[in-house]
């Protein structure tokens, strides 16, 4: 039996011949089976381990790979920052079934504005009682302006040649207006502008004439151009003209400056101010022949409005070929709007874009506000401020760039949309025709009855046109979009319909209290000129027009 149990012990214990082994030798023999079982499993688990690292590896290359893809594409193609593409279209088509399908109840043309004009008590007025008189007596002396620009650049210019003849005591020769080849308008002072009214207006403080001594004219040979052109830096003060200017005027008896744009500082003594007023506000009256015409399609205009108790909103928009080239702005029309832009930049200015020394940045203008709004992006934005698709509009602007296209979608959210090619006819435009002037002055009067304004790029015709309104109104009645935080709006083509007109609405309220608010006038901003915003500084003028209404 013993060696039965010998072999058996001898084969549990791998040992071929052996007595019976010690407790301490078992432990022993059992602690190397347990490390020895320990280490084949310990090796398992590592290929196991192992073997998922070597799976993981090519997701990790491949990741990585991806990842420096995604970098390199990231640095070769950024992504656009917000505001800086035209998606307005995009936006427009995802929000079009929400914008038709919004029932809620719009907003009532004469509940608009709710702010009221608070104008501080001011000191006692001080007015011209005379003409100004530098020297004992009148001397014969006579200015001579040329007053280049658009409509309303022309006429900033003959409010301050009014001022500087009050200043210098000159007598003024009825402004001449300069032909510039991209407004092509060939119109007179008398063609614009009632000359009797002008001349009568300002008999008290400034003589107007329309035209030079005949003696005076003999000395350059009847030719005006002949005069020599003073040369005037621009926003000069009172005091460089009576430094500078003056002398001149008192030993040749007659001064011409050429181009008289911008010659002269917002800031004046308030006696000379005062006739920069009076020239603008009462002395500036359009002629007759469109002022005329000018009633008659604000009365159509008030007849198309009876849905709205005869309101109505007017637009000016500054989407001409012309603008749209000079900004400098991308759309949606691809390659052949850049070749269209390009060659209308060419005929228009020559070689000005072309400069090394111009920078063209369509993205930067956007972000900045500086690119003229769309009819599409201007309808989006008043039916987001809640102005019903019933609205009455009437839109103040030349030949839109590719009208049929651009126009569809406002017409699409605003039907009773006007403009004067519909409300007069053939015949009566005909002897407007070809004259931007004119026609932008037929513009203006129709603007300045409606109940809302709208202003889409700046410029002169809106800083006037609000300066208008403020001084007949007491409020500018005008919307000013917030075009930096507009276009980041509308590159977001995910945003709802409920959160756009949240937004909408913030900026009408902004404007609202921006129609009455009074500028600190401080001589650095020239942004608070009269023409803009003619309180404090016309209310003299004001309280005296008003005084004889009365």
């Amino acid at each position: 039996m013993i060696p039965a149990m010998d072999s058996t012990f001898n084969y549990y214990s791998g040992s071929s011949s052996s007595s019976l082994s010690s407790p301490t030798s078992h432990s022993t023999r059992r602690r190397g089976r347990s490390q020895h079982h320990r280490r084949l499993l310990n090796g398992k688990f590592f290929r196991r381990k192992y073997f998922r690292y070597l799976l993981l590896l090519p997701l990790l290359y491949f990741s990585g790979v991806l990842t420096c893809l995604g970098s390199l594409s990231a640095m070769l193609y950024p992504s656009p920052l917000p505001g800086s593409i035209y998606r307005s279209h995009e936006l427009f088509q995802t929000l079009l079934t929400d914008i038709q399908s919004d029932t809620s109840l719009g907003i009532q043309l004469s509940e608009v504005w709710r702010y009221k004009s608070m104008l501080k008590e001011q000191k006692p007025c001080l007015k011209p009682t005379s003409r100004q008189q530098i020297e004992s007596g009148i001397a014969d002396q006579y200015l001579i302006v040329e007053a280049n620009g658009g409509l309303n650049q022309q006429r900033a210019s003959i409010c301050n040649a009014v001022a500087v003849a009050g200043l210098l005591n000159a007598t003024l020769l009825i402004p001449r207006f300069n032909f510039h080849k991209v407004w092509r308008d060939t119109s007179e002072f008398g063609d614009i502008y009632d000359e009797e009214h002008f001349i009568a207006t300002l008999k008290r403080y400034v003589d107007v004439v329309r035209e030079l001594p005949k003696e005076l004219m003999e000395e350059y040979d009847f030719n005006i151009s002949n005069i020599p052109s003073f040369r005037v830096p621009a926003w000069a003060s009172a005091s460089y003209y009576l430094k500078e200017v003056y002398p001149v005027l008192k030993e040749q008896r007659i001064v011409r400056v050429a181009p008289f744009a911008n010659r002269l500082a917002s800031s004046l003594p308030p006696h000379i101010q005062y006739l920069r007023c009076l020239a603008n506000y009462e002395a500036l009256r359009f002629s007759i022949p469109i002022k005329t015409l000018a009633k008659t399609l604000v009365k159509r205009m008030t007849a198309d409005s009876s849905g709205s108790g005869g309101k109505y909103v007017s637009v000016h928009l500054r989407f001409e070929e012309d603008m749209v080239a000079f900004s400098c702005c991308v759309y949606d029309g691809g390659k052949s709007e850049q070749l269209e832009m390009d060659s209308i930049r060419q005929k228009g200015w020559g070689e000005k874009f072309k400069r090394k020394d111009y920078i063209i940045a369509p993205e930067r203008n956007r972000m900045n506000g500086r690119c003229p709004m769309t009819p599409l992006e201007v309808g989006m934005m008043l039916r987001g401020m809640g102005f019903a698709n019933t609205t009455p509009i009437y839109l103040a602007s030349g030949k839109i760039y590719q009208a049929d296209k651009n126009l569809a979608p406002l017409k699409k959210m605003f039907p009773l949309l006007h403009t004067k090619e519909l409300l007069a006819t053939p015949n009566e435009l005909a002897s407007l025709k070809g004259y931007s002037s004119r026609l932008a002055a037929l513009d203006y009067i129709v603007c300045f009855f409606s109940e809302v304004f709208v202003t889409t790029q700046g410029g002169n015709f809106p800083q006037f046109l609000m300066g208008h309104r403020k001084f007949h109104y007491g409020h500018a009645k005008t919307i000013i979009p917030d075009k930096r935080k507009l276009v980041v709006l509308l590159h977001n083509t995910s945003i709802s319909w409920h959160a756009f007109k949240n937004e909408m609405q913030v900026m009408l309220d902004e404007s609202d209290h921006k129609g009455v608010a009074i500028p600190t006038i401080k001589k650095t901003k020239r942004k608070n000129s009269i023409f803009a915003n003619p309180l404090p500084q016309c209310q003299c003028l004001q309280e005296s027009k008003f005084s004889k209404e009365e």
